[in-house]
């Protein structure tokens, strides 16, 4: 008798956010959000003379665009140092980052391991006294590619 297996889609709210080579502090890996782990094939129209139906769309290059985590703002964080060494201090030290889609076991279901990500913008949301909200920090990050496993 074969067993049935059941189809349940990953849900999204189940992630860890991995540093490789950084020492990382207690909660450096906790993110409220995680965005950018898209890419874009690139094309180049090329036009044939005497074809006026259509141009020729070839492949060219893949595109990334920069990875954004969002949290909320940590007082001690050894992502906020390498962060703060990068954009203040031009001292740019890419990094490897995971990110960890995790299941109901909290076993890693899938892993986008970013390659060669340094941060290009440290923000923090704005701060309102009529409003009690979490005082959130967003990081962005630019990188060469990813892969996932």
């Amino acid at each position: 008798m074969v067993k049935e297996e059941r189809f349940y889609p990953a849900l999204g709210f189940h992630f860890n956010v991995v540093f490789k080579d950084l020492g990382t502090k207690k909660f450096d890996n906790l993110f409220q959000s995680v965005s950018g782990l898209s890419v874009d094939l690139e094309t180049e129209e090329i036009t044939e003379g005497g074809e006026n139906r259509f141009k020729y769309k070839l492949p060219k290059r893949s595109k990334y665009p920069n990875l954004v985590l969002k949290r909320g703002l940590l007082l001690d964080s050894g992502v906020i140092d390498w962060c703060r060494d990068a954009i203040q201090n031009f001292q740019i030290k890419p990094k490897h980052i995971d990110v960890i889609l995790l299941g109901e076991d909290h076993q890693a279901i899938k892993t986008w391991s970013i390659i060669n990500a340094y941060p290009v913008k440290w923000n923090t949301g704005d701060f309102n006294a009529e409003e009690n909200k979490v005082a959130i920090e967003t990081l962005e990050f630019t990188y060469n590619y990813f892969t996932v496993k």
